[in-house]
């Protein structure tokens, strides 16, 4: 499988509490942070619903 990077780009503050635990899952914790990750189907759906607040960097 491809790895790809994710990059947290806006803050956790006043987003809804499904969204904040799909960042803790996805291994970002801070605003900046970088994760490196397989590109599986359950990780490109976790990264679909917090699009806005993070960004792939291939």
């Amino acid at each position: 499988m491809a790895k790809i990077k994710v990059k947290q780009v806006k803050s956790r503050i006043n987003v809804p509490k499904v969204q904040k635990l799909t960042l803790d899952s996805l291994g970002l914790r801070k605003v900046n942070s970088v994760v490196e990750l397989e590109e599986t189907p359950q990780i490109l759906g976790m990264i679909a619903k917090v699009t806005h607040l993070v960004e792939v960097v291939k």
